[in-house]
């Protein structure tokens, strides 16, 4: 019996201990599995507060049956898919709804209340505060429309993201509950091979094509390689690959290409220039000028990661002068070449972009608040004063004209960027800018044009990407009084 007790005892202690470590140490793991029902009951229990934009909500949450008794619904869903993200009872959630989850449904400890835990009254959820101008971004998802492709519109002076567009699109509310629809309409999404599912404005990388020409021209802007964009280049026409015996030639056969200035070369798109410029310069001095504009960053949260954009290592100097102009190995996604842009509006200096500006307690009170943080120097304000001057030229008589905007200044810069095995897909099409309506409105706009219905013949930077860019920008600046 003495026996039996004292075995009987050394269980009950190791029981305690063992109850005891399960709810100190893994307590918060099995409470965050997603397989745990308890979680998601809690979660659905109450509307979750909102992500708002323009100062209203783009969410809202909607009565069920059953244990899960409320869920997500959302506004223009497919709009803003790409700055919400999805929460799904049956699927999880992802992006903002995902990053502020705790905000949303009101478990964040910040929104506790002393008197709660006598009611034991649920704490009122918090709402996201995002920087998206809706405006902005109805004018980037109406612009790509039909295409597929992406669009980024930044506040060149704070880094706020003003839209994040991308087409495909999807709705979160058709999959946001647990029933049988929500189960097909999620098949039917992970299954489509356009990938509507898929960010392209912030994890997709594409070969930039010509629009990083303006990366080329900074770092030798910078190097002082040329002191001004106004000064000839000396490079020939057509220009052989180091190396080779291959001779790059320009798209525009009778474009004045032959020691053409930064500002000609920008404004006809003259590949030899800026190929002899990369292989002038070097990798190493080129990558450096990209590594300020944000490339080769593996973390870069807005506070939704970005995938990394690439200016390649370890090139000769054939692939070096390939990337030049874009292609070999570069790749970037269109938030990073709209911090390209970003920089040469603001005078050389680049703002970390972000896309929430506070979470709040529901009401008036500020959980946290992002305040504008500058990511880095890309390049001195004389450089970037010259690139803008040259940016302009493109929009006024180069291949930009369909991004004029009248009243206001507008600098851009266009791309089709080959890509497929033998370049055998259609081309991508670029248009990178900014405007500035001279009353303290910029805004700085990065466009893709993926894939379209275009003829291939007709696939151009600015004759696909200029005038989405055109309608965003206009509605970014003055209001779009100026469109």
């Amino acid at each position: 019996m003495r026996r039996a007790s004292v075995f009987s005892l050394l269980l009950v202690l190791l029981l305690l201990a063992w109850v005891t470590y399960v709810q100190a140490v893994e307590g918060s793991g099995f409470r965050d599995n997603s397989h745990n029902e308890r979680t998601a009951i809690s979660q659905y229990a109450n509307p979750l507060g909102n992500i708002m934009a323009g100062g209203k909500p783009i969410t809202g949450s909607t009565a069920t049956t059953g244990d899960l008794k409320f869920k997500r619904t959302y506004q223009d869903g497919k709009v803003y898919a790409p700055v919400t993200g999805y929460a799904s009872q049956s699927y999880g959630s992802n992006q903002l709804e995902a990053l502020d989850r705790t905000v949303l449904d009101g478990s964040d400890s910040r929104l506790k209340n002393p008197l709660e835990a006598l009611t034991r009254e649920p704490s009122k959820p918090g709402d996201v505060m995002t920087t998206i101008d809706p405006a902005v971004q109805k004018a980037a998802y109406k612009g790509l429309g039909n295409n597929t492709g992406a669009a980024v519109a930044l506040d060149p002076e704070t880094g706020k993201v003003l839209a994040l567009a991308s087409t495909p699109s999807y709705d979160p509310s058709a999959f946001s509950g647990s029933g049988t629809s929500d189960q097909k309409a999620w098949l039917k999404l992970s299954k489509d091979k356009d990938q509507p599912m898929l960010n392209r404005a912030l994890r997709q990388t594409y070969p930039p094509g010509s629009a990083f020409k303006l990366v080329v021209a900074a770092a030798a802007l910078e190097d002082g390689l040329y002191s001004s964009v106004d000064e000839p280049t000396k490079s020939p026409d057509p220009y052989r690959l180091p190396g080779t015996v291959t001779d790059m030639k320009n798209e525009n056969a009778s474009a004045p290409c032959k020691n053409a200035t930064i500002r000609t070369a920008l404004q006809y798109s003259c590949n030899t220039v800026f190929a002899k410029m990369a292989v002038n310069l070097g990798e190493s001095k080129l990558g450096a000028e990209a590594k300020k504009l944000g490339f080769d960053r593996s973390e870069l949260d807005i506070p939704v990661r970005a995938a990394k954009s690439v200016y390649p290592s370890g090139m000769d100097d054939s692939q070096t002068a390939l990337s030049g102009m874009g292609q070999f190995d570069v790749t970037a996604t269109p938030l990073q070449m709209a911090m390209v842009s970003s920089a040469i509006a603001n005078d050389g200096k680049l703002m970390k972009p972000y896309e929430v500006d506070r979470t709040t307690d529901g009401s008036a009170g500020a959980l946290d608040r992002t305040d504008p943080e500058t990511f880095t120097q890309a390049m001195s304000e004389s450089t970037a004063k010259e690139l803008r001057s040259a940016m302009q030229t493109v929009v006024q008589k180069g291949t930009g004209t369909n991004a004029k905007i009248p009243g206001v200044e507008v600098g851009g810069k266009t791309g089709t960027a080959q890509h497929g095995e033998n370049n055998s897909g259609n081309p991508f099409a670029w248009f990178v800018s900014y405007a500035d309506d001279g009353s303290g409105h910029k805004v700085a706009v990065a466009v893709v044009v993926e894939d379209s219905d275009a003829p291939r013949a007709d696939i151009s930077g600015g004759g696909l990407a200029g005038p989405i860019a055109k309608s965003m920008m206009s509605a970014a600046v003055d209001g779009g009084a100026a469109s």
